[in-house]
């Protein structure tokens, strides 16, 4: 009896080895996709996954996903920390997002909501006019998008943004987007807000190109943006714009042409230096708000260079 029970543990223990040596194969810091890889694959470098969505659930959290070769990588859902690098080169990192978004970011279901930091890298996100949104960010810490371009969402009109956060609990959450084209969507090239009691979001776009999109930038409830050496290119209706309840904006090496308003301000405190407003239907739009201008700014080739009060003189400040 003795030597039964002490095989039925020793296969036990086997067992929970095993299974424990499963999991953490499963969790690899660093997981690959590939155009010719599959799901059921460990998503190692020489047996890739077919997908970011099945690669994420192999990735351990603070880990990443790289990309091998070209290849049409699917929608993902995140709800932990990451990076997925869709690597450099023509057809890499693509995401197809007909009918639905790109990206998700939504930590909200998980035992530590609003704490999760995700990088987006090197990818494309393709709506093909009926995606919803590009990338979506509900709950989370903090976003970084580099080096990405997204384009074509429209299956949700005005609502169809290139980057929607529209964060409804916690405060400080962050999104950076750096050396990244957005383009063609019906709705904003990047819509920010927290309507949370008490929320805030930041957003710091750098080297940036966003065009033909409804507005630009929207900066809206809790929010503030800072905004350097980026182009806001024939927008429907306004390049730059902050809506009520928003924080203001700081442009730095900013330009803003073919909008129906270049810079359109209702509420916060804005700052302007160094930025070219020119060749739109309204320069600045003047709604509210306060806004400061400095004297290296150049408003001019507008229809009008501002509507709703005069431009303030500039503040000459070394």
């Amino acid at each position: 009896m003795n030597k039964i029970r002490f095989t039925l543990k020793a296969f036990a223990l086997v067992a929970v080895t095993l299974a424990c040596a499963s999991f953490a194969q499963a969790q690899a810091t660093r997981t690959w996709v590939s155009g010719v890889g599959d799901d059921v694959n460990p998503c190692s470098r020489t047996a890739p996954c077919k997908t970011y969505a099945g690669a994420i659930s192999k990735t351990a959290a603070q880990g990443e996903i790289s990309t091998l070769d070209p290849g049409g990588f699917g929608t993902v859902t995140i709800t932990k920390s990451i990076t997925i690098d869709g690597t450099t080169g023509q057809g890499y990192g693509s995401i197809l997002a007909a009918g639905t978004n790109g990206v998700n970011v939504n930590d909200s279901a998980t035992a530590t909501p609003n704490t999760i930091i995700v990088s987006l890298r090197n990818l494309s996100i393709n709506g093909a006019g009926t995606g919803f949104d590009g990338i979506r960010f509900v709950s989370g810490k903090t976003v970084h998008v580099e080096g990405c371009v997204i384009a074509n969402f429209r299956g949700n009109g005005v609502n169809s943004d290139g980057i929607d956060v529209s964060l409804t609990t916690s405060s400080g959450q962050k999104l950076y987007v750096k050396n990244t084209i957005i383009r063609d969507n019906t709705g904003d090239g990047i819509l920010a807000k927290n309507t949370a009691v008490g929320g805030s979001v930041n957003v710091l776009i750098e080297d940036a190109q966003i065009s033909q999109c409804n507005n630009g930038i929207t900066v809206g409830t809790a929010a503030k943006a800072i905004i350097n050496r980026s182009a806001f290119l024939h927008n429907t209706t306004t390049g730059v714009g902050v809506n009520t309840g928003g924080l203001g904006v700081e442009l730095e090496g900013v330009l803003t042409t073919g909008n129906v308003n270049g810079v359109a301000l209702v509420a916060g405190t804005s700052r302007v230096s160094n930025s070219r407003i020119t060749n739109n239907t309204n320069g600045i739009n003047l709604a509210g708000g306060t806004v400061i201008t400095y004297g290296d700014n150049k408003v001019d080739g507008n229809a009008n260079e501002s509507v709703g009060g005069v431009i303030p003189p500039a503040i000459l400040k070394k």
